[in-house]
């Protein structure tokens, strides 16, 4: 058992970057579909399928490579955690690598990405940071 599920998809996403890998499973949620969906749209991730098996499903997830083979995901970062949960306003959102990377935010209207959070002027949980 699993005590933050969102940090082993984390996990497995750098580890699978790091060994050059086509594509990697993880369980299914509909939040990590969420967190997924934000990393194809800022061009980190080719995409995400969701597989039904006999249990909950398994979202395979198709990394991103340059035309050289060089990885696009360089670095993941877990930030709101299980023992330190971190709210931020929009304000208050880092900037990751002056704009280079993302930061992944849980609003009140779904999962989105640090810019969209500012042009909204939404604030929420700190998930995740990306470059």
């Amino acid at each position: 058992m699993w005590s933050d599920p969102i940090a082993d998809m984390l996990t497995r996403i750098r580890n699978a970057a790091r060994n050059r890998a086509r594509h990697v499973s993880i369980p299914f949620s509909a939040f990590k579909a969420e967190i997924c969906r934000v990393l194809r749209d800022e061009g980190y991730i080719l995409g995400f399928d969701r597989i039904d098996d006999s249990r909950q499903g398994v979202l395979r997830v198709e990394l991103k490579y340059g035309p050289r083979g060089e990885q696009v995901l360089q670095s993941i970062r877990r930030e709101s955690k299980a023992g330190r949960r971190l709210y931020r306003g929009y304000g208050e959102l880092p900037t990751v690598l002056n704009g280079l990377g993302i930061s992944v935010v849980s609003t009140s209207r779904g999962v989105m990405s640090d810019r969209q959070c500012r042009q909204q002027k939404l604030g929420g949980e700190l998930i995740c940071t990306v470059y």
